[in-house]
């Protein structure tokens, strides 16, 4: 169970610590990791691997602070929920962001490619987009998952995305501050008995998105693993989904979606387009364990975009489940091509 917000609080502190501590121990820890990388595999894996903690560290304490302030302006926090105060709050996340992804992309010689001709529908070619949009992507870790965000908040698209996520990210002290204080819905792990489902919350989120707004919402509800595709075509074929059962079982990289959260965000922003991204490079990215396995990469990540104009949205439930199957189809088989015909990893 999620502590409660007061005694989540109190990471910020220890956070301020442990990057002063980090920094007071950089004579040591800058040697120790250097020596321990030439018994690691990939080049220099224990630097780099300092070199992200520290600035990920750097990073909270600055967004804390900037959070401070954040609420002073606002008035001491009685208008965060004005529009001013929202901006504030956007821009500082994507500075965050920005500084963080810059980061990791020259620590980890990164390459982002955006295959296809499919950046357009994001910007329509200048900054800030001029239409309402619901996002549906694969979930595939939180790598790939910052990447998207980071991708919809740069200066080319600007855009302020909604998001749909696990409640156990707001351990997170910074994105327990800024996406508290901005619409976001979290999904909670354990919810209690009787308590509504996360369809209301969704539909509540997506009924005001205005022109530079985008609700992002991963449709699997979790990563891709062997075990949770049994289990999730195991429910489904509880269900008497037949038809279903059979499309899940022949995605090779994926998780069959959930249409629920999609039918109510579309069912409550008819006005909204709707794109659907792919994307892959860091998936097997989830836990602390795979990012010491995983990392140094030095690889290129592949991102690609479908846009799908509100008009062409099929509004029957029915009709869209089986459009965001089909959809989930074509990111399936991207995937797999993708995979088959990228560079291998230089570790």
């Amino acid at each position: 169970m999620l502590p409660p917000r007061r005694v989540r609080r109190v990471t910020g502190p220890l956070l301020v610590a442990a990057l002063v501590v980090g920094v007071l121990l950089l004579p040591v820890l800058v040697p120790a990791a250097a020596v321990a990388s030439v018994f690691l595999p990939g080049r220099w894996r224990a630097l780099r691997l300092l070199g992200l903690a520290l600035t990920y560290l750097a990073m909270e304490v600055a967004g804390l602070v900037a959070a401070g302030l954040l609420w002073v302006l606002g008035g001491f926090g009685r208008r965060l929920d004005t529009p001013a105060s929202r901006a504030r709050h956007y821009t500082v996340l994507r500075l965050l962001l920005d500084g963080l992804m810059r980061v990791a992309r020259r620590l980890f010689s990164l390459r982002l490619v955006t295959d296809g001709e499919s950046w357009s529908p994001l910007d329509d070619g200048v900054p800030g987009s001029t239409n309402a949009m619901v996002v549906l992507s694969r979930h595939a870790g939180p790598g790939d998952s910052f990447l998207l965000v980071h991708t919809l908040m740069d200066r080319d698209h600007l855009r302020r995305p909604r998001i749909v996520l696990k409640d156990v990210l707001q351990l997170d002290p910074v994105l327990d501050v800024y996406l508290n204080r901005l619409p976001n819905h979290f999904v909670a792990s354990d919810p209690p008995a009787g308590a509504p489902g996360p369809e209301a919350a969704i539909a509540d989120l997506a009924r005001d998105l205005g022109e530079e707004d985008a609700l992002l919402i991963f449709p699997e509800g979790a990563n891709f693993t062997p075990r949770r595709k049994v289990r999730a075509v195991e429910r489904l074929r509880t269900r008497g989904l037949l038809a279903a059962v059979r499309r899940a079982e022949a995605m090779r990289n994926l998780l069959p979606p959930r249409p629920a959260g999609v039918t109510a965000a579309l069912g409550a922003a008819p006005h909204a387009d709707v794109v659907f991204v792919a994307h892959t490079g860091l998936e097997h990215l989830s836990t602390v364990r795979d990012l010491w396995r995983g990392l140094p990469l030095d690889k290129t990540l592949h991102l690609r975009w479908w846009f799908v104009p509100a008009a062409e949205v099929p509004r029957g439930e029915a009709e869209l489940t089986d459009w965001l199957y089909r959809w989930w189809e074509t990111i399936d088989d991207w995937i797999t091509a993708t995979s088959a015909v990228r560079e291998p990893d230089l570790r």
